[in-house]
């Protein structure tokens, strides 16, 4: 199980799901600076779009390696694609390439080898813009999530392909039911699936303050914090397979046990980056 490489003939799928709640518009430190929750989602979510393009890219051009969902949850519990607000739907990773986009010049520091800082600029093009706005609809978007996905899942040149892996990026709570609603839809997600496995769904929760306890991957004997809600994304993610072992160990560089599940509670914008690397990239390539 999970050891299907990705193809062409057996391409997989990626669902972003991405609060943009009013409460995104909260600002949290990031790459010396700081700015909205909202613009950290949206710089981190492009760069993995950017890299997943660049990894299907092959002399003769762009491999449909990867079919991309990108769907955004906000205002009055409405749920739309990003980046059109149109109908949420599945994107191959050509398509995604081809969309008209503007490009966004981010200016980091380096540290050379003398110990001097030098400034190099890195241009990211930009599927999906800031937004904060309304309520948290994240039921609602799991659902249209669920439904799109059992529609992939379904079709016969996916029946062997590595099944779906699915980000939800929120920092807050659902708003739009209660605990149960959400487990349900969480559980009929990861009830989906390929032969080569079930869904990955990934719930990772961010915050803007600063000095509480970060709980990423946690291992089967790492306590869980008191607070509810982490208790409840706990709930609602799934199980790493072994697969991810070697790069989840690397990034919480502690001896913790697996298995790991796929959450985090109170995720810095750094987290939250080796969160979305890890759960594409770790993912073998043709």
């Amino acid at each position: 199980m999970y050891t299907q490489s990705i193809t062409r003939a057996h391409r997989t799928a990626f669902v972003l799901l991405i609060d943009a709640s009013g409460s995104m518009a909260e600002t949290i430190q990031f790459r010396n600076t700081y700015c909205s929750k909202a613009e950290v989602v949206a710089s981190l979510t492009n760069e993995l779009l950017f890299e997943l393009i660049e990894r299907a890219r092959r002399t003769e051009g762009i491999r449909d390696y990867y079919d991309v969902a990108l769907i955004g949850y906000s205002d009055d519990d409405r749920v739309y694609s990003l980046p059109d607000g149109g109908e949420p739907r599945f994107r191959s990773i050509c398509e995604l390439a081809d969309l008209p986009k503007s490009i966004n010049r981010t200016l980091y520091e380096v540290r050379q080898p003398d110990g001097s800082i030098a400034l190099r600029t890195f241009d990211t093009p930009q599927w999906v813009e800031p937004q904060a706005a309304g309520q948290t609809p994240m039921i609602e978007a799991l659902r249209v999530a669920r439904d799109l996905l059992s529609k992939w899942c379904a079709e016969p040149t996916h029946g062997h392909s590595f099944p779906p892996i699915i980000f939800n990026i929120t920092d807050g709570e659902a708003t739009d039911g209660d605990e149960e609603e959400l487990r349900h839809v969480a559980e009929q997600i990861r009830s989906l699936g390929t032969t080569d496995g079930t869904a990955l769904l990934l719930n990772i929760h961010i915050t803007s303050t600063e000095g509480e306890r970060t709980l990423c991957f946690p291992g089967v004997e790492e306590l869980l914090p008191e607070q509810r809600y982490a208790r409840l994304l706990y709930d609602c993610s799934s199980e790493m397979p072994a697969c991810f072992n070697e790069a989840i160990l690397a990034m919480k560089r502690t001896m913790a046990l697996p298995p790991f599940r796929g959450m985090s509670f109170n995720a810095s914008p750094t987290e939250l980056m080796a969160m979305l690397n890890i759960g594409s990239i770790s993912v073998k390539t043709e």
